[in-house]
């Protein structure tokens, strides 16, 4: 089986991002015979509220079953990290010592980095498993996508450097073990009882496992630079986030990932556009004049935005218009599906 497409949405925080991800896999799984999953690596988990579905852990929930369904799952941090765990470790005797680890779980919940670096841990195993022909993953904010984006690479640096063998060296070498006690001992009373060395014995064991997890981090870096991998950045039209949009997708660009196309959200309706036209030529009252002067600015610089984008970096900019009410299901995702216009310059919705 061929690699499954893989797109990555990301933009700033308070786009909709998370609704048109939804919409997106929905649109993908009805317009062929496709496999869908809908992915959430946003730790704000707000994936559940805009489709109504509630998924524990790295669960994948069928939605949508009436003949058009798509899968939808979250990010379990702490299931990501035992499965990876079990994956990497050379034996299931040193895979059992690190679970087992009383410091384990403290450690991978705190780990700066660690739900970043799951999460695209998350991705690559979903990928591998041939069971859907198109994976759609919603990022956390523009940054944070960047950090979710960057992990494997910073993950594989950690292993290499000197705090993880300076961690490390009283449990492999016999005598700084034995010239480093009077400072453990210290540590104990001031940290407790064997902090110190439960720390060191549990970086030598992640040590263990440092081939195949290097190995590993690297597949999951050439995941995102395939060709059957590709990014949207998501904005509205307002100046912030259209400054953020242009930010991120200069960032992918230099980092030689695939941008495939911006999409501005929350656009004025072509029916509101057409009737403000007709209007505009007839209205001689003030205040009436005035609002549909403020919808006329507000349309212009939504054509700016996406020209403005298109131009500087060379993709297609696809229109999503202003959902009539608020989209909290299965059913209100796809009506909001049906309102993509088909991006400018004529290039459709990917």
């Amino acid at each position: 089986m061929s690699a499954p497409r893989v797109i990555v949405v990301t933009g700033a925080g308070g786009v909709g991002k998370t609704t048109f991800s939804a919409a997106l896999a929905a649109r993908l799984a009805g317009t062929g015979d496709a496999r869908v999953l809908l992915i959430t690596i946003d730790p704000a988990r707000r994936l559940a509220s805009s489709m109504g579905v509630v998924a524990e852990g790295n669960d994948v929930v069928e939605v949508g079953g009436d003949g058009q369904p798509f899968w939808v799952s979250m990010l379990d941090t702490q299931k990501g990290w035992d499965s990876l765990v079990e994956r990497v470790a050379p034996n299931r005797a040193v895979a059992d010592r690190v679970l087992a680890n009383s410091l384990y779980r403290n450690i991978t919940g705190r780990f700066v980095n660690s739900h970043d670096y799951i999460a695209v841990e998350r991705l690559w195993e979903v990928a591998r498993s041939d069971r859907f022909d198109v994976i759609v993953v919603d990022t956390p904010p523009s940054r944070n996508a960047l950090s979710v984006i960057d992990a494997a690479e910073r993950m594989r640096d950690f292993f290499s450097s000197r705090l993880l063998r300076w961690l490390t060296l009283p449990a492999s070498n016999r005598l700084i073990a034995v010239t480093s006690r009077p400072f453990f001992a210290v540590a104990d009373r001031v940290l407790g009882a064997r902090f110190l060395t439960d720390v060191s014995e549990f970086f030598a064991l992640f040590r263990l496992m440092e081939p195949t997890f290097t190995a590993h981090a690297r597949d999951v870096e050439r995941l995102l630079r395939e060709e059957s991998t590709e990014f949207l950045v998501v904005t509205t039209a307002e100046p912030a986030p259209i400054d953020e949009a242009d930010f991120l997708a200069g960032e992918l660009r230099d980092r030689g990932l695939r941008l495939s196309g911006l999409v501005v959200n929350r656009t004025v309706a072509r029916e509101t556009k057409r009737e403000v036209t007709e209007l505009s030529a007839t209205v001689r009252d003030g205040d009436l004049a005035a609002a549909l002067a403020e919808i006329r600015a507000a349309v212009d610089r939504e054509d700016e935005a996406c020209r403005t984008l298109a131009l500087r970096h060379g993709c297609p900019v696809t229109r999503v218009e202003e959902a009539e009410e608020s989209v909290n299901d299965v059913a209100g995702v796809r009506r909001l599906a049906a309102r993509v216009e088909v991006g400018h310059g004529g290039a459709p919705m990917p």
